[in-house]
């Protein structure tokens, strides 16, 4: 959760030692400053092990104890999963933690000496001099429900990445042997047509079955009756083929395996979205956010793995920012551009959101309205991304209210009777 700035200046008294850490793979490096950012001693290197751990978190308290400082506040850039590691041990042991962001760290580095020159124990520096000016954000590490969740999710993300890629790989060997088949059968991975793909996918194998050959090999996937003419329209279609003939043996090898890899992937996926369902019921906001039409359960378990604990935040505002939905604009004298979101956040979260949103205006009645009235209302209307963009916050802010509310979602209680006129005159005048 962010605090103002200067909540986060407040954090940095007199009594603060601050420590900037520089995270690598396998070495990092320390620099420790006061509030002022005078520095105290040079910088230390430590190990990415439990010993180096140890030894920074000693190396702190020796100085802490040196200069008699109070408390101990140490700060890193995010990098990769890299950091995680040392920032769960250090929030075990009582230490606070924060983040500052690549590209601040980028422009302060620059800013100090002119020279865009790299190493880690220079980013360290630079680092904890932007912790004593109070230029980080919280850290939030859930290691509760809301980390089963936000695993899955990104484990629910890998899995459809690779699907995606392996249904490409599947498409481009019927469309160099055979790519008639999708004239015939709209999709190649229902279950009709994947059996002829495992068994008889080249135009030389379904001419040698014949209609009634095909017909069998249907039947073995799809019990129901499978009516004549679609075996005779794939016989027919293998006939007019314009597929190429060579490396067949290898192509059907190929095509095999994918078809395999493939099924372990839709395997997988519903596993995982049966895991998914049952963490988000743990959470016990499971049946409150699903009252809501348009949010589904991987949408929800989503969120809540992206979002967290949604009492953590003081207003819905808040979660804006965190998605990089926040509102910027830059102007300079007479010159004003125009207002766009920020993008300075969880561009997961975003997507989700954004999809979200997609859905809701489709099947949500209240939503859809209100997503015609952005885009045709008298004064500012909105793209058809910018409404939805609008959408996807107001998505957040009624889960946000239905949860520190303690209240059922209510389609009628969406809009304030003001907002809920506008949209109405609105509606009537664009239509």
């Amino acid at each position: 959760m962010k605090d103002s700035q200067t909540k986060k200046l407040m954090k940095i008294d007199p009594g603060t030692l601050v420590v900037g850490v520089d995270i690598a793979k396998k070495v990092h490096w320390a620099r420790f400053v006061d509030y002022r950012g005078i520095e105290f001693g040079k910088a230390h290197k430590f190990n990415n092990t439990i010993n180096g751990f140890k030894s920074i978190v000693e190396k702190a308290e020796n100085i802490k104890r040196a200069a008699k400082l109070s408390k101990v506040i140490i700060g890193m850039e995010p990098t990769g999963n890299y950091w995680k590691p040392f920032a769960n041990f250090l929030i075990a042991n009582g230490i606070e933690v924060v983040t500052v962001g690549t590209y601040q760290t980028k422009m302060a580095k620059a800013l100090d000496d002119n020279s865009p020159t790299k190493n880690d124990p220079k980013d360290a520096l630079t680092i904890a001099k932007l912790l004593k000016d109070g230029r980080y954000s919280e850290v939030y590490m859930p290691n509760d429900i809301y980390a089963e969740l936000r695993i899955l999710g990104s484990l629910r993300e890998q899995l459809n990445d690779k699907l995606y890629a392996v249904k490409n790989r599947i498409h481009n060997i019927i469309d160099e042997y055979f790519p008639e088949f999708t004239s015939v059968f709209k999709s190649p991975f229902k279950k009709a047509a994947l059996q002829l793909l495992k068994s008889c996918p080249f135009p030389a194998q379904i001419i040698e079955l014949g209609t009634e050959g095909v017909l069998a090999e249907i039947k073995k996937a799809v019990k129901k009756t499978v009516g004549r003419k679609k075996a005779q329209e794939v016989v027919e279609a293998a006939k007019k083929s314009i597929g190429v003939e060579y490396g067949m043996t290898a192509a059907f090898l190929k095509l095999s395996m994918h078809i395999e890899e493939f099924e372990l992937l839709i395997r997988q996926l519903d596993e995982t979205e049966t895991a998914m369902g049952k963490a988000l019921s743990e959470t016990g906001f499971a049946e409150t956010v699903l009252g809501i039409k348009g949010i589904g359960i991987v949408s929800a378990a989503n969120i809540f793995g992206e979002v967290g604990d949604f009492r953590r935040f003081e207003n819905e505002r808040q979660i804006h920012r965190l998605a990089g939905y926040n509102l910027t604009e830059n102007s300079s004298g007479n010159s004003k551009s125009k207002t766009s979101i920020s993008k300075r956040g969880r561009k997961r979260l975003r997507s989700i959101l954004f999809q979200s949103a997609m859905v809701m205006v489709s099947t949500n009645g209240e939503m859809k309205a209100f997503y015609e009235y952005l885009k045709n209302r008298k004064t500012n209307p909105l793209k058809r991304k910018q409404a939805l963009v609008v959408v996807a916050k107001k998505i957040i802010t009624i889960i946000f209210k239905l949860i520190t509310k303690q209240v059922k979602y209510d389609s009628k209680l969406m809009f304030n009777s003001y907002r809920a006129t506008q949209i109405s005159e609105a509606l009537k005048m664009a239509a």
